[in-house]
């Protein structure tokens, strides 16, 4: 099992939404956009931002189409996780996030708020995925009995 705190992350080849969640509540929320590097990540902000939250895991979300077979982004999104494991040596895992995106806008079109421009969005993104994930783990755990 993993601890309370993790970091999801929405992977782009020119933008990387973060977010930080906590696992015992299930809520995430959006914390920031790291923009990329010549299409690569920037490690240094992303080490800034694991030393700063000490998350327990890394969730990254990996696109797919419908047909669930990979495209170009789920393969770069894979190798961000794998980068990811191997310089920070936390726990990650991905899921599927195909529509974070579109559930991101939803959540930023609602009443009374002011549509987020295409980079919040991103982090926005990130809190879905991570939302997603936590939401996935707690449809596997064992139901509880109740005792007869």
């Amino acid at each position: 099992m993993f601890g309370q705190i993790a970091l999801g992350f929405d992977f782009g080849r020119l933008r990387i939404g973060v977010a930080v969640g906590d696992a015992i509540t299930g809520a995430a929320r959006p914390l920031c956009v790291l923009s990329t590097r010549q299409q690569r990540p920037d490690w240094d902000a992303i080490a800034r931002l694991i030393a700063e939250w000490r998350p327990d895991l890394l969730v990254i979300g990996a696109p797919r189409h419908a047909d669930e077979t990979a495209n170009a982004v789920t393969e770069a999104a894979l190798r961000f996780s794998r980068q990811l494991q191997g310089r920070f040596h936390l726990p990650v895992a991905t899921i599927d996030e195909r529509l974070s995106s579109w559930e991101a806008g939803q959540r930023s079109s609602k009443p009374g708020r002011r549509r987020a421009n295409a980079s919040a969005l991103d982090a926005q993104a990130a809190a879905v995925i991570l939302e997603s994930w936590f939401n996935h783990r707690r449809s596997l755990a064992p139901c509880a009995m109740p005792n007869s």
